[in-house]
């Protein structure tokens, strides 16, 4: 599973980068789309059992 968790932590990365621009930028629209992608990215990788940590902070597997 070592491609797939990689680029579920990728994902996650990129909708946590996404959300903070939104929420820079004051857009209401983007930061309900970056933040559900965020959810979403989250919840797969709950599903998966792979931590991205409570908040979607990608967790260091070392």
């Amino acid at each position: 599973m070592g491609g797939f968790a990689e680029a579920l932590r990728e994902r996650v990365r990129a909708a946590r980068a996404a959300l903070a621009v939104a929420v820079e930028a004051e857009d209401a629209y983007e930061v309900a789309v970056a933040q559900d992608e965020l959810d979403d990215a989250v919840r797969v990788a709950w599903r998966h059992g792979i931590d991205v940590g409570a908040d979607g902070a990608v967790a260091d597997e070392g």
